[in-house]
């Protein structure tokens, strides 16, 4: 069946709409940015009523654009920043307080008090976790905790908790719908990714009532439809929403990695490295974590993951904290205006480092700086930065996994960047794959929609459809590369555990 299915990608800094037809092409978009909140250092925030809007206000004018008429439109799937977690009202559909988000920091303490009790292993052998404040479980106690009356009132069942992709599709659904997805569930840090089902002792643990939680549900199925009478959305009334899933994921399923043992990386707010391990959910010995990727049929498959928490965070650092650059597009110019890095290394640690450190308390640090260092090495160092911490993760997913990466398929915004992509070839000595369909995040959720309404018939058409940009091969010498990932190492060191 041909057709067209919409994409609602609702990310850290934007909520984009985007529609796209059988043959993965994209006939329309709707994009609004949204504002941070910082209330202290460390905390990030975000208004869930402004998610909603932009949200909403982006399918509107995606399908405003297309032209297209509603019968046109088969369904809508759903990819969303993960962890950020929102509890609201049930009865008024009102948030209780501010979206927690992904990068916030704000129970770190509370995660070192719940290692103190020795859950740790239980956690990770249950969730494929690590206890950290990245993920949702000490989130939603934060909230419940500190939010005056909402402990009694989500112990009588009146607060509902979701993830970005549960707030979408229940007010999506009018309130019919509350489920989240595997791939979602299997980031709050209480579910269960091999009975795929939240897990008793850890809601015990964290004192989350079980009743606030959103129904686990498959990737690729029909949750429920678009509500009449949502302002802006009356054409769509009816549309079924019926594809799920967390922004990595999703990511993964749109680069065509459906076999074991295909990587993928996302260069966008944080860097994603995701690698498909098959029906088989592997559990780290290198600081790695094991989510669902997707669900599909009754077919759970699963992937080794490690985040770099903050990628294209870090420059827009460079343009809106130091002022060095007027726009992003301007770093690779800059960084090839000067024939090395001269010295000079950028830990983008400013929310601490993610795996295979997992060091919450680390903060961003530049080293080996001279009178001879410009913004050009500066610019140079942090977009080297981001691709050496890609290479650490992927050494130790390649041990977990038991296999050695044979190409890395890339996605995300600052995937533009030819110096990155390059520099990440020679400190992999394995060859960068970048498509040519950039939006593999949102056209991950559009298959996964259409699957469950006939667009596409199997997964493997979504293989037929991703076509490569430009592969990038190992250009320096390895001796070259390995000094500079020796002298990275060092640096990785100053900044480690700096607040605790």
């Amino acid at each position: 069946m041909n057709g067209y299915v919409i994409a609602l990608d609702q990310g850290t800094t934007s909520s984009r709409a985007i529609i796209f037809d059988s043959m993965g092409n994209s006939v329309a978009v709707g994009q609004y940015p949204f504002p941070q909140i910082y209330p202290h250092p460390g905390w990030v925030e975000h208004d869930p009523m402004v998610i909603l809007d932009t949200q909403f206000k982006a399918l509107s004018e995606a399908y405003a654009k297309s032209g297209l008429a509603p019968s046109d439109i088969k369904g809508i799937g759903i990819t969303n920043q993960r962890e950020t977690t929102i509890v609201w009202d049930k009865d008024t559909g009102k948030p209780v307080y501010n979206a927690i988000v992904w990068q916030c920091r704000r129970t770190a303490a509370m995660c070192d008090e719940l290692k103190a009790t020795g859950i740790g292993d239980y956690v990770q052998e249950k969730t494929g976790l690590l206890i950290d404040a990245y993920f949702s479980g000490t989130k939603i106690k934060w909230i419940l905790d500190n939010v005056e009356g909402a402990r009694e009132k989500a112990e009588k069942g009146q607060l509902l908790f979701g993830n970005i992709d549960s707030w979408l599709i229940w007010n999506l659904t009018g309130g019919k719908a509350h489920v989240s997805d595997y791939s979602n569930c299997s980031r709050t840090m209480i579910f269960d990714i091999n009975e795929l089902k939240w897990d008793e002792k850890l809601c015990k643990a964290l004192d989350i009532p079980m009743c606030m939680l959103p129904t686990p549900v498959p990737s690729s199925m029909i949750y429920g439809y678009v509500a009449e009478n949502i302002e802006g959305l009356e054409a769509l009334a009816g549309t079924p929403v019926c594809g799920s899933a967390g922004d990595q994921a999703a990511a993964l399923f749109g680069q065509g990695c459906i076999d074991k043992g295909q990587a993928k990386n996302t260069y966008g707010t944080g860097c994603f490295t995701l690698m498909n391990t098959g029906s088989q959910s592997v559990r780290s010995k290198n600081g790695l974590v094991t989510s669902v990727a997707w669900s599909i049929d009754g077919k759970t498959t699963y992937a080794l993951e490690g985040s770099v928490f903050n990628a294209g965070s870090t420059l827009q650092w460079l343009r809106d904290g130091l002022g060095i650059i007027g726009k992003a597009s301007e770093c690779d110019g800059l960084a090839t205006s000067v024939e090395d890095n001269g010295g000079v290394y950028l830990v983008s640690a400013f929310t601490g480092l993610g795996a295979p450190r997992w060091d919450m308390y680390a903060r961003g640090a530049i080293v080996g700086l001279t009178r001879g260092s410009t913004k050009a090495h500066i610019v140079r160092a942090a977009l080297e930065g981001i691709a050496f911490q890609v290479k650490d993760l992927l050494d130790a997913m390649e041990i977990d996994a038991g296999e050695k990466l044979s190409v890395l398929r890339v996605d995300g915004g600052a995937s533009v960047s030819n110096f990155m992509m390059q520099f990440q070839s020679d400190l992999l000595r394995k060859p960068i794959d970048r498509p040519k369909l950039v939006e593999t995040t949102a056209f991950g959720a559009a298959f996964l929609a259409g699957l469950a309404v006939g667009v596409w018939d199997s997964i493997e058409q979504i293989t037929e459809i991703r076509q490569s940009d430009r592969v990038f091969e190992p250009e320096m010498e390895q001796a070259k590369a390995e000094k500079l990932h020796a002298t990275w190492l060092r640096a990785v060191e100053r900044s480690a555990k700096w607040e605790e």
